[in-house]
């Protein structure tokens, strides 16, 4: 029987992707992706961003709040970028659905992939680390994948299931 197949933030793969036009390599995840069990994705190039980008945060909410238009998604000299973030998630999604994935392993602390946590900027324009969803984390869980963190991979020594 054929592995199942999850989703995984790109970065963690390797990919050069993330604002600062770098990554966040987890070998775990490089070796799902190497054996053909994983497909790499960056919701926020999918969306439409280029790398590097100016490092964005949810304002006033989480991914959830984003995708029911209570919160916005802004960039660190104020430009509104919730629409690539949704058009991200919204391809992500697509992904997933194609690849027939039930699994996203996604880097924590994102504001498109964070599972447990988040950045967010209050009306104070402070950013800080908050419970909640990224905006595709949220998405995909809303639409019945499990979401997980690369964290949760340290709890799971069999590797992840789907």
């Amino acid at each position: 029987m054929k592995p199942p197949i999850c989703l995984v933030s790109a970065c963690l793969a390797g990919v050069n992707c993330r604002h600062d036009g770098g990554n966040k390599l987890d070998p775990r995840i490089a070796k799902l992706v190497a054996e053909g069990r994983a497909i790499p994705v960056c919701p926020e190039q999918l969306g439409g961003l280029p790398t590097p980008r100016t490092e964005a945060d949810i304002a006033d909410g989480t991914g959830p709040d984003v995708l029911d238009g209570r919160a916005r998604v802004v960039d660190r000299e104020g430009q509104d970028v919730t629409a690539q973030f949704i058009r991200g998630a919204r391809e992500a999604l697509q992904i997933a659905k194609t690849a027939g994935a039930t699994l996203a392993i996604f880097k924590e602390n994102s504001p498109s992939c964070g599972c447990r946590r988040t950045y967010a900027r209050d009306a104070g324009r402070k950013s800080r680390r908050v419970a909640g969803q990224g905006v595709t984390a949220a998405l995909l869980s809303r639409e019945g994948l499990r979401v997980i963190s690369e964290e949760a991979l340290d709890e799971q020594p069999d590797g992840p299931r789907a």
